[in-house]
């Protein structure tokens, strides 16, 4: 292999390990974090903290300050995927809901980002809504196990959280967005700052000062799970396929999943194991019915043949 791919594929490699393997752990860190500090708190210190080093490093670098314009697309951005998203899977997991089953449940993303795509008019295959018809069968034997039958508040959560997620990930490509980093960077500022006056206005407020345990899940979540992953994906976005970027999907579960078990004494019941496989399931059945209706369409254009002939597929 010459220096050139060398030095090509090993930004990828650190990439995908991030978003693997990084992302997969921070559901285990949020747990650790929400024993000492209130959810909503430790989630805008997050954002906020991670914004605001980031927003001074790309402007040292010699970024420009984001137009009005595309501060507002960020902040409606950093609110629906970071301040909902991620902020009401923060307080599930304080509501004592696992970490392995809070990531498998956001492994439904993808699903319910297939059924806002619709609603702006991009036409799916068949494969792809069976995808969808068997991710919320998984959804339903999810619920049905021990983990998440006695917390109802908790898995209704996460399942707004998955949704706000996917409707901000289309929302996303329809407005004018700061530059590469920039837009992580501004979106984590306004997150942050959502999220502390959220904090706020619930009455959160720390009883006493949180553990060494909570400080180091909060800088690895400023550092790690923010700061590093961000940059990472958006990398991915610009120099590999969507379906390569996105595929930390079918990855983090398995990896929260196992790091609850090794490290927190989580457990799943034998019912919510057979969820885990229908939801990744259902994600790879959605990827698969992506790429195969692009290929048809690729290949109706090439014959003059009108897309719409696709729907019926």
């Amino acid at each position: 292999m010459s220096r050139s791919a060398l030095r090509n594929l090993l930004p990828l490699i650190a990439s995908l390990f991030a978003l693997y393997f990084i992302w997969g752990s921070t559901y285990l860190v949020i747990r650790v974090g929400v024993e000492s500090w209130p959810p909503l708190m430790m989630a805008g210190f997050r954002f906020l903290t991670a914004g605001i080093l980031m927003f001074v490093f790309l402007l040292l670098r010699g970024h420009k300050v984001p137009a009005l314009r595309e501060w507002i697309a960020a902040g409606m951005i950093g609110i629906l995927l970071l301040a909902v998203g991620n902020g009401l899977v923060t307080v599930a997991e304080h509501l004592n809901v696992p970490s392995g089953i809070a990531a498998v449940m956001v492994a439904t993303v993808p699903l319910f980002t297939l059924c806002f795509s619709r609603m702006w008019g991009m036409p799916n295959s068949r494969i792809e809504w069976a995808g969808v018809a068997l991710g919320l069968f998984g959804i339903v034997l999810l619920n049905t196990g021990s983990n998440l039958n006695g917390n109802p508040w908790g898995a209704l959560l996460i399942l707004m959280a998955s949704l706000s997620w996917a409707f901000g990930s289309v929302l996303s490509s329809r407005v004018t967005l700061p530059k590469g980093l920039m837009a992580g960077a501004a979106e984590m500022l306004v997150a942050g700052v959502v999220l502390l006056i959220a904090s706020r206005l619930s009455g959160e407020h720390l009883v006493e000062l949180p553990s060494p345990a909570a400080f180091g899940a909060l800088a690895y979540l400023v550092i790690f799970g923010s700061m590093i992953a961000v940059s990472a994906y958006m990398y991915l976005l610009k120099t590999v396929r969507p379906a390569i970027a996105t595929s930390y999907a079918y990855v983090n579960p398995i990896v929260a999943v196992l790091l609850g078990i090794g490290f927190a004494g989580e457990s799943l019941s034998p019912v919510e194991w057979v969820a885990l496989g229908v939801i990744l399931g259902a994600v790879l059945l959605v990827t698969l019915g992506r790429f195969v209706f692009k290929s048809k369409v690729v290949a109706l254009a090439e014959a003059e043949i009108p897309t719409d002939t696709l729907k019926k597929m």
